[in-house]
């Protein structure tokens, strides 16, 4: 199974992760309406932030064991046992946002607008996610790793 990869030390914080991830989500897939004229926005599922040394993309690690789906009210987030991702079925979810408040990562963004969450759903559309593609300097990159994969290994951090 493929999983993101995040090599801190190439990260220069351009954010075009970010950007790719908006394009990728929203409803005209276009650059300038998914900023400028869609509403309500598209947003990231994947937040740059600053870290003590540079840069850190901050991405759902689909936890092999995810205090989110274990907080989920409703059963929005479920973990496929196949495939190892975390998925979220909107249609369940109430906007209670104990997930975004379980995520130890920080991963889920809350949607206010929608009364419903943001997460990375590693763009099941795609052969490659949107923010590895939009990763100009390689500091995301789409890896196999093992579904057992924990979060402090070298694939999950």
């Amino acid at each position: 199974m493929k999983r993101i990869r995040v090599n801190e030390d190439v990260c220069i914080g351009c954010r075009l992760c970010e950007i790719s991830c908006v394009v990728e989500h929203s409803l005209s897939r276009d650059l300038l309406k998914a900023f400028k004229s869609e509403s309500p926005p598209a947003l990231s599922r994947i937040s740059v932030r600053q870290a003590k040394d540079g840069f850190l993309p901050v991405r759902c690690l689909h936890c092999p064991q995810p205090a989110c789906v274990d907080a989920c009210l409703t059963g929005a987030l479920s973990r496929d046992p196949s495939s190892g991702l975390v998925l979220y079925d909107a249609t369940r979810c109430v906007g209670c946002w104990t997930c975004v408040i379980a995520c130890p990562f920080g991963a889920i963004t809350p949607d206010a607008a929608r009364q419903s969450i943001a997460k990375c759903d590693m763009c099941p559309d795609l052969d490659v996610p949107a923010c590895v593609a939009g990763c100009s300097n390689r500091a995301l990159t789409l890896e196999e790793a093992p579904v057992e994969a924990t979060v402090s290994g070298s694939v999950e951090r």
